[in-house]
């Protein structure tokens, strides 16, 4: 019981001192009706994190418990309290709790294509248009997460959590609410009797290890919004059954073939479309153009090297994913509410795409591959042509948020830049640059940035640091110049000692990655560095730092970084010098007042 207060006054007060005194007796009453059950108490207190926090509505929580948790708390109460959680949600926030009952038991479900979802389906909608729309999916799904209805899954750098998953007694009680409102029909699950008397609103085709499994024929099919299918042995229906379906997802779907998709044009309805991964579908039907409601069109690992011409005619496509082989349409310019588009292999493109790409004025998330694999003079010296239009084109796309490049050497150079002053997010991949252009630092706006250099110096952190909203930086360092495809280097930049101070700036930034590809270190901190910065990830050959000749090689200074909490350090495996700096870095660790949290990894690569 002592675990069971602590876990239930850290949720809700951070500690038990610091619950109100008129709150002390009914908090004990509501604890005593949970019966020690962790998932009892995280379901209460998510219920009571969103309740007025006086007497009244504590009190009225408790009476709703009543005394079902007393007599059986392994099942009635449990129900009881889930119950309490899931009548205080707004309609919404029911039906997008609901949703997830689609999912066999210990899914990982992305969050990204959960909200696609609730879009697609319109349980959610803001007519302020599909990028606010998504923004006010991402709060229903933190507010799911914050009445721990639903489990965090995967976290990124920046501690966003981009999956959840359910726990299994959450899951038995939305499959039954599902069951009973007859939101969610599910078909081969273990010890669920199909209904057959009513219209399937959303189906989820689960297979486990019988043969293959087959939509039953008594099914009332036609008003079906979604199709899930999970699992290989998973017979595909036929198109033609799903004139209103909204939500389509074959994501991973080995058995999806080509003629699957040949009645696809009738699904008029059809907002969301996912064939990520079925490598079988080689070609789109040219009836995709009767798809006039879709928004997303998912192609990426797939087959598919040339779109259809007709799907210019889409005229709500808002997100369009394909692999960078794939030969994009003329007529592209007509796509106007297009937000998000990759990835674009430029030199597969015609010359037509490339001038009409500039009229694309609604994108907001980019990804363009500079990659040249012709190798003919002639042929060459077009893709030149290409991609100096694009690179040209690129500074006028005004709404422009993020951007991510593969072998962009032009857009690096100082003649050729800037790009959109309203980017927030760069990343630059397979393109080594000498230093740091002098236009990142115009990039007012930019939060997110990675990029690949042969060396890094002083002046280079000056641009840098005075990026005034920057919170998450990556540099990747290779002094010879192979992680670029072209030639290394001949000579080899001299190293010199990069020191981040005060006066460097970096007022916002939070993460830090700093990759030496099997070459010393350079940096150290001094005072005032980095002020705000929590996560410092490194990366280095610890033999190389200590050839270079500095005294005390693997004093980094991380006592000067006042808000570390997290070192990730990386060393390259085989060296002797390896353990000098362990034990340089975890004693700067343990000198820190923060004591930040130190993990070693040990890598050939």
């Amino acid at each position: 019981m002592v675990h069971a207060r602590q876990l239930f006054y850290t949720r809700l007060f951070n500690s038990e001192e610091n619950c109100p005194s008129y709150l002390k007796i009914v908090s004990e009453h509501i604890l005593k009706k949970c019966a020690g059950l962790p998932l009892a108490i995280i379901a209460i207190s998510g219920l009571l994190a969103n309740t007025e926090r006086s007497e009244g509505p504590w009190k009225q929580v408790e009476g709703s418990i009543g005394r079902a948790h007393e007599r059986n708390p392994n099942l009635e109460g449990m129900m009881k309290i889930l119950s309490l959680s899931y009548f205080d949600l707004p309609a919404h926030l029911k039906s997008c709790l609901l949703c997830l009952s689609i999912f066999p038991e210990d899914s990982l479900i992305k969050k990204k294509v959960l909200i696609h979802r609730w879009i697609a389906e319109r349980l959610i909608h803001i007519e302020a248009g599909y990028s606010a729309t998504y923004e006010f999916g991402k709060r229903c799904f933190n507010e799911l997460i914050s009445r721990s209805l639903i489990q965090p899954g995967k976290i990124d750098t920046f501690g966003r959590v981009k999956s959840c998953r359910l726990h299994d007694t959450i899951l038995d009680f939305i499959i039954s609410k599902s069951i009973e409102e007859n939101f969610v029909t599910l078909i081969g699950v273990p010890s669920l009797t199909v209904r057959t008397e009513s219209k399937v609103r959303r189906l989820s085709l689960q297979a486990g290890k019988q043969k293959k499994l087959i939509v039953p024929t008594s099914l009332v099919l036609s008003h079906v919004r979604s199709l899930d299918l999970f699992g290989i042995s998973v017979e595909i229906p036929s198109m033609d059954k799903f004139r209103h379906l909204r939500f389509l997802d074959f994501e991973g779907c080995d058995q999806m073939e080509n003629h699957h998709l040949e009645n696809i044009g009738r699904l008029f309805q059809l907002r969301y479309l996912s064939l990520h991964g079925a490598r079988e579908v080689s070609k789109l039907p040219e009836e995709i153009v009767h798809l006039w409601c879709l928004e997303i069109l998912d192609l990426g690992g797939t087959s598919v090297c040339e779109l259809p011409s007709s799907i210019v005619k889409l005229k709500r496509l808002v997100h369009l994913f394909v692999n960078q082989n794939v030969t994009l349409p003329c007529g592209i310019s007509k796509l106007q509410a297009l937000e998000k588009l990759k990835v674009v292999g430029i030199c597969n493109q015609s010359f037509n795409f490339v001038e009409e790409f500039l009229q694309l004025q609604s994108l907001k998330k980019l990804t363009l591959n500079f990659k040249d694999y012709n190798f003919t003079d002639q042929v060459n010296a077009g893709n030149e042509s290409k991609k100096a239009i694009i690179v040209a084109s690129l500074k006028n796309l005004g709404n422009l948020l993020s951007l991510t490049v593969y072998y962009g050497q032009e857009l690096l150079e100082e003649t050729l830049g800037p790009v959109p002053l309203s980017l927030r997010k760069l990343e630059v991949f397979g393109s080594m640059i000498p230093h740091v252009p002098e236009w990142v630092g115009s990039l007012a706006n930019l939060q997110n940035l990675r990029l690949e250099l042969v060396g890094a110096e002083q002046k280079d952190f000056y641009i840098l640091g005075g990026l005034p909203v920057l919170r998450y930086l990556a540099l990747f360092i290779d002094e010879s110049g192979s992680m670029n495809l072209n030639t290394p280097l001949t000579e080899k930049p001299e190293v010199t000692r990069v020191i981040v101070s005060g006066e460097v700036g970096f007022p916002c930034l939070r993460i830090f990655s700093y990759y030496f590809q099997f070459a010393g270190i350079n940096i150290s901190f001094a005072a005032g560095a980095m002020p705000k910065v929590d996560v410092l990830n490194i990366a280095f050959d610890a033999e190389k730092t200590e050839s270079l000749g500095t005294s005390g090689p693997f004093v980094l200074g991380i006592k000067n970084l006042p808000s570390l909490v997290t070192l990730h350090c990386c060393l390259r495996a085989g060296h002797r010098s390896n353990e000098a700096a362990k034990a340089a870095i975890r004693e700067a660790a343990n000198a820190h007042p923060n004591h930040p949290t130190l993990l070693f990894i040990e890598t050939y690569r």
